[in-house]
């Protein structure tokens, strides 16, 4: 474990290092944008809808009744900008996006061809794991933003029309808007930000050093996934903690 961790470490180091390059990259960071922002906005955005509908539907009758469906909207807008668009989004992009990358670098590495590249004077980490890196790092919170627009609406329209809360739109966002800060969204999108580069890095990690042909591309795959979950998870509590000391 302690190996790997400082494996990875070591590879987000050398991607860092070579940031400036990315300028030599950029074809392959839009396409990457592409892979992992364009096609998965319409899975993301229908994930939000229904995590704030059920947030809504959940918390609504209990509230109502104790005379408190005016907090509806803080309530389902805080738990959605600040924790639950991150996260989900973040498991998604890690299920969708991480095994991709795993699979992909991991059979370059079995058929030799992470081995040409350095033949070539080509530095797999510049060429493969930097486009990748940087432009999940740009796509992740991009799409929690969109993520919490949605988060939004899903909790307004099943808080409109559950006849046990039945509250308007109107008073909905109004509730939204006084229990929901600017430095709330920032505080979801910095976890986001974080997400992304640990999703990023063990991806890359696991697929260059993956052994074993297809088997071992499977293996890779499986382990990049929930790997990245769990980091994702561990990470996600302190942060909190972090930017609640911080606030």
């Amino acid at each position: 474990m302690f190996q790997n961790i400082g494996e990875m470490l070591l590879l987000f180091w050398r991607a860092l290092r070579a940031l400036p390059r990315v300028w030599h990259q950029q074809r392959k960071v839009l396409d990457q944008l592409f892979e992992i922002g364009n096609a998965s906005l319409l899975m993301a955005c229908m994930l939000s809808l229904f995590i704030g509908g059920v947030l809504a539907l959940q918390t609504g009758p209990v509230l109502a009744e104790r005379g408190l469906s005016g907090f509806i909207g803080q309530i389902v807008g805080l738990s959605v900008c600040k924790e639950l668009a991150p996260v989900m989004m973040a498991i998604l992009i890690a299920g969708r996006i991480g095994s991709a990358m795993a699979a992909e670098i991991g059979s370059m590495q079995v058929y030799q061809e992470i081995d040409a590249l350095r033949t070539m004077n080509i530095n797999p980490v510049h060429y493969l794991v930097l486009p990748r890196l940087v432009a999940i790092s740009i796509a992740l919170p991009v799409l929690v933003v969109f993520a919490v627009l949605v988060g939004w609406l899903g909790g307004a329209l099943v808080s409109a029309y559950n006849y046990q809360v039945a509250i308007s739109f109107q008073s909905y966002f109004e509730s939204l808007r006084e229990g929901v800060e600017f430095g709330d969204v920032v505080n979801g999108l910095s976890k986001s930000f974080a997400f992304a580069v640990i999703i990023g890095v063990v991806s890359c990690h696991q697929g260059l050093h993956t052994i074993g042909g297809p088997r071992g591309v499977g293996r890779s795959v499986t382990k990049a996934v929930v790997n990245s979950i769990v980091l994702i998870l561990i990470t996600d509590y302190f942060l909190t903690r972090l930017l609640l000391n911080w606030d």
